[in-house]
């Protein structure tokens, strides 16, 4: 996001971008961890629930450092929503469940975004601030939930390579516990990560405007 500042010709503009930004990021952040804890919840595990954590209340689910790592860098976390497996009929296939279901909500509150973003659009609505919003709601959504698909400690994404490839490991886990945080860093900043995620993102909008042209 520090990168984008030079785009900016006023800093009112910037601090709008700034709003829409934090904005997305509480609708990304509180949908992923609501999904999480509850499906965990539903598939008999109440510990995120007796924590607070089945809520769309976003102050639940903020990470302070993560919030800094959005600003820095353009992704970021939120707080991990705890599991317990004994609580688990299956452990192996509800840890994969309760894992992709964030990405999931994530990808599915960008969809619902963008039906309300194509429909203004067709509709007339010229508001630009409402427009930025909802397409950057859209944006960040499609972002978080292609980032925590990456199989890399602590993503979702590691915790579904593990659910289906449980030989992996005590090597590779302590690996990516180690070394999980540096690996995602250097993705970023040298620029793999934007190679890796860009193409999926292009196609998920693709997929999401050819949809909504069926029913224009």
């Amino acid at each position: 996001m520090l990168g984008r500042i030079g785009q900016f010709t006023n800093i009112s503009d910037f601090l709008i971008y700034l709003l829409e930004m934090f904005l997305a990021i509480l609708v990304s952040i509180t949908f992923h961890e609501y999904a999480h804890a509850a499906v965990a919840y539903k598939l008999g595990d109440p510990t995120a629930k007796n924590m607070g954590r089945m809520s769309l209340d976003p102050t639940r689910h903020l990470d302070l450092m993560g919030i800094v790592c959005f600003v820095l860098f353009g992704w970021g976390w939120a707080k991990p929503v705890m599991t317990n497996s004994r609580n688990l009929k299956n452990p192996r296939r509800d840890d994969l469940l309760i894992s992709i279901a964030g990405p999931v909500a994530n990808l599915i509150t960008a969809f619902v975004f963008f039906v309300v973003y194509f429909a203004s659009k067709i509709l007339g609505n010229d508001s630009v601030i409402l427009l930025n919003i909802l397409s950057t709601i859209v944006s960040v959504n499609i972002s978080f939930a292609l980032f925590n698909l990456l199989p890399v400690y602590p993503l979702d994404g590691y915790h579904v390579l593990t659910s289906i490839f449980p030989k992996l490991g005590f090597k590779f886990f302590a690996f990516m516990s180690r070394y999980g945080m540096w690996l995602l860093l250097a993705l970023s900043y040298s620029g793999v990560l934007d190679y890796i995620l860009t193409p999926a993102a292009i196609a998920i909008y693709d997929l999401f405007f050819n949809i909504c042209l069926v029913f224009v």
